[in-house]
């Protein structure tokens, strides 16, 4: 951080005695909220998962149905039956547990691929609005504070629908 505000300090002693040096701030998780290929992933991820989503969620119906039946008639069955069918839910949970956990990790590193595509086109349209707008410095991490005078993130949302 201190690395940081030496070099901007240096830079902006170096720059005055030339020009004004134009210097704005982004708020990549505003950006990432907002831009408008964020709802685009989210509904190619979500219709990409539905198939097994629903699927995990059909069999997790299905074992609490087969747990409530059991509950209710247990106590009619012979101790033998009554402990097959408690261990045949243990294993179907157990199964459904680790189903769930495969899908929660697959879902996650698709997300993180759909985000680093999403972080790349950030960055292009970062680029064309500085360019554009001739800006010397645009930040985005490692910021304690930023007036709203320099933030430029709304503007760089809008630059994002025109970033392919």
């Amino acid at each position: 951080m201190k690395k940081i505000l030496l070099t901007i300090f240096l830079i902006m002693s170096i720059n005055s005695a030339y020009a004004e040096l134009k210097i704005g701030f982004v708020s990549i998780n505003k950006i990432l909220k907002d831009a408008p290929q964020t709802a685009i992933s989210n509904k190619k991820l979500e219709k990409e998962f539905k198939v097994k989503t629903d699927k995990l969620k059909k069999s997790i119906v299905a074992l609490q149905t087969k747990a409530k039946s059991l509950e209710k008639n247990g106590l009619t069955m012979d101790d033998t039956t009554r402990e097959a069918k408690k261990r045949e839910l243990q294993l179907a949970q157990i199964d459904i547990q680790r189903s769930e956990r495969e899908l929660k990790e697959d879902i996650n590193l698709r997300r993180r691929e759909e985000l680093n595509k999403l972080q790349a086109k950030v960055n292009i349209a970062i680029d064309q609005f500085a360019t554009k707008e001739k800006y010397d410095l645009i930040l985005y991490q490692g910021v304690a504070f930023t007036s709203e005078a320099t933030d430029v993130t709304k503007e760089v949302v809008k630059m994002m629908g025109t970033v392919k």
